[in-house]
């Protein structure tokens, strides 16, 4: 007896542990839950449909969403090839699956034309609802997110360089292009006048934006300079993050690598690299005169060459191992990047200039030098 109860609470678990969300409908029950004072998306589906079958996890985790509010909205299911196939032909059916929602009091079902992804549909039934799901929202992008009332103060801002995604949600190549543009929204997010950003331009309200700019086709991405707005440039480069970043650094002036940090040549002064490099490679006392001659020419450098001093002052003053330890410090904080973008930028620059503290490099005599040179011996 004992063993057939613990058989017994088993498959209760177990069967518990699947329970589903969404309401099962039939001929017999579909009037007792559609059309009696609460809403309702109804999937009319095929068990052999290989669309519903990828549906079916989908909107499972819709029920789910909308399980806290069974009493305001339904979200159910019918069989429409099999047991509830008079449902199907009552309501048109002639594809599967096909969505339709009804609304409280029963009126002519509307059908649903939007995404099947999860977010596509959790909108809809909120928009016709007015039930919020339990869908904790995504964190906002990092691109701009402009519309027609927002597009001409930010892309037509005569003090910035903008780019912008013209886009759609049903397009697959812009699915493919959100997480590379938003990667590259991240690069750029610490240079305010070089702005990534985006338009559904297949939303109702952003047509007129569409039609403007000649938006033929998704994605369609163009850049608006800040010195020609009439005159907006198509990019038509490879849709990667390496391509976008080398575009906006060419058009705004920028000198941004991959993953947002500083290029390796920000901070630095070849006036004084050229000293650094003789720095490093002499003596104590030979180390003082060059100190005190960057210390002359850093005056007429501005603050842009303190930084040089600073580490010259270090060496001079007894910290021989300054250059190494400091080198390494700083390239552990770049790599693990837990500070901000504009803390991040600082101790770029400050590695720069700590790189600059080598020998400077071998050049390389061509052959008409060194021909030159066998002439002379």
């Amino acid at each position: 007896m004992r063993f057939s109860l613990a058989l017994f609470a088993t498959a209760l678990s177990i069967g518990s542990a699947f329970a589903s969300n969404v309401l099962e409908l039939t001929p017999d029950n579909f009037d007792e839950h559609v059309g009696k004072g609460k809403p309702a998306l109804v999937e009319f589906f095929a068990p052999w449909c290989g669309h519903c079958k990828n549906l079916a996890p989908t909107y499972e985790q819709l029920a789910d969403a909308f399980a806290h509010a069974k009493d305001k909205v339904v979200i159910a299911k019918v069989d429409a090839d099999g047991v509830g196939k008079p449902l199907g032909q009552k309501y048109g059916v002639t594809g599967f699956p096909t969505l339709k929602w009804f609304d409280a009091d029963g009126g002519e079902p509307e059908k649903y034309e939007g995404g099947r992804d999860l977010d596509a549909l959790a909108n809809f039934v909120t928009a016709k609802s007015g039930v919020k799901s339990s869908i904790k929202p995504p964190p906002p992008p990092a691109y701009q997110v402009l519309d027609i009332h927002t597009f001409d103060e930010v892309a037509l801002n005569p003090e910035k360089d903008v780019i912008v995604a013209f886009t759609a949600p049903w397009c697959g190549h812009c699915k493919r292009l959100k997480p590379i543009y938003e990667e590259v929204a991240k690069d750029f997010s610490s240079e305010s006048n070089c702005v990534v950003a985006n338009v559904d331009a297949d939303a109702k309200n952003n047509r007129p934006l569409a039609e403007k700019y000649g938006i033929g086709s998704f994605p369609t991405i163009k850049f608006f300079p800040k010195d020609n707005k009439d005159e907006p440039i198509d990019y038509d480069g490879a849709r990667t993050e390496e391509a976008f970043v080398e575009f906006l650094n060419e058009k705004c002036g920028t000198r941004r690598t991959v993953g947002g940090l500083l290029d390796d040549t920000v901070g630095r002064l070849e006036q004084l690299d050229k000293l650094a490099s003789k720095f490093y490679e002499e003596t104590a006392a030979t180390r003082q005169e060059l100190l005190k001659e960057a210390s002359e020419l850093a005056s007429t450098l501005g603050d842009a060459a303190k930084h040089y001093l600073r580490v010259m002052e270090k060496v001079v003053n007894g910290s021989e191992e300054y250059l190494e330890k400091e080198s390494n410090r700083l390239a552990t904080i770049l790599q693990k990047r837990t500070l901000s973008p504009g803390k991040l930028d600082e101790i770029k620059i400050k590695a720069n200039i700590l790189g600059a503290f080598r020998p400077a490099p071998k050049v390389e005599e061509t052959t008409e030098e060194a021909e030159v040179k066998h002439e002379e011996l």
